[in-house]
């Protein structure tokens, strides 16, 4: 039997300037989609118009290149230095017909609880520093059926309800099922469903998309065969081969970087902006040294 051929992709949000951590994992994943002969796709994840920024998508683009990667795929409309992004921002239907398929089958239900409900529920646990409360399941149970979608989609191919009121879309989880999977990088891994982690968001309440939900439709669509991100999603992990197995989907490989830290033992963020590629660059720093360190 064949294996498929390698495919790996870099997903940049262009939330901020990317940093040397970002840089470190994506060079990470070019490296390895080079060793594997395989195809690197760039994709751009703009889906939450609330928090991106228009300018840093170019931005983006030009600090990959200037670094020094090179992907082999995007949209058939190359820019002026390759091939461009793909971007989640125009692949709204394809999220909403995964909705849709999640909710026929009986995934999801729709919660009208607000993050500030969740964290003042007493019998929410904190699921740690990097994660939010696990949700009590307030709404698991409840008859929100008049908040059923209605037939057909709205303007950008988002499920619409038949109410005004806001709620979002939660993956019911198979409480107490140990969700394992054996990493690249780190090795064996197992979390709890119910205790490590609660039913969660996959379409937001103000009509967007959940990390979740798109990062999975976009892998299974694009044929990533491994992903490689950072350790702080190795839960997130867990909570997608949930999705995948509900989608009826093989889910990739899986490849989990180490973070990388300041001087104060904290994770690079955005914030970091001194560490940014854009702030080296204009220090003069060259990308040669920057990949050596």
């Amino acid at each position: 039997m064949n294996r498929p051929k390698y495919r790996g992709r870099l997903a940049p949000s262009p939330t901020g300037l990317l940093h040397l951590g970002h840089a470190r994992t994506f060079w990470v994943a070019q490296e390895r989609a080079r060793a594997n002969g395989g195809t690197l796709i760039l994709r751009n994840e703009d889906i939450d118009s609330t928090r991106f920024k228009l300018e840093f998508v170019p931005q983006m683009i030009e600090d990959l290149r200037w670094f020094g990667f090179e992907w082999q795929e995007g949209p058939d409309c190359p820019d002026q230095s390759g091939f461009g992004p793909y971007n989640q921002s125009e692949r709204r239907p394809f999220y909403a017909a995964a909705l849709e398929k999640l909710r026929e089958r009986g995934f999801v239900y729709p919660c009208t609880c607000s993050r500030k409900d969740i964290r003042d529920a007493a019998s929410a646990p904190n699921a740690g520093d990097d994660e939010e409360p696990i949700y009590p399941g307030t709404c698991r149970n409840k008859n929100l059926s008049t908040l059923n979608p209605v037939k057909g989609r709205g303007p950008h191919g988002a499920l619409r309800p038949q109410l005004s009121t806001r709620f979002s879309w939660r993956f019911r989880v198979p409480d107490s099922e140990t969700v394992s999977f054996v990493d690249g990088n780190l090795g064996a891994q197992q979390f709890v469903a119910g205790k490590d982690f609660g039913d969660f968001v996959v379409w937001r309440g103000d009509d967007v998309p959940a990390y979740q939900l798109a990062c999975v439709v976009d892998d299974a669509a694009m044929q990533i065969t491994e992903v490689v991100r950072g350790a702080d999603l190795l839960m997130s992990t867990a909570r997608q081969i949930l999705l995948y197995r509900a989608l009826g989907l093989t889910p990739p490989a899986f490849y989990h970087c180490a973070l990388m830290l300041d001087e104060k033992g904290r994770r690079l963020a955005k914030r970091h902006d001194a560490l940014s590629l854009r702030t080296l660059r204009e220090r003069g720093e060259t990308p040669e040294l920057l990949r050596r360190f």
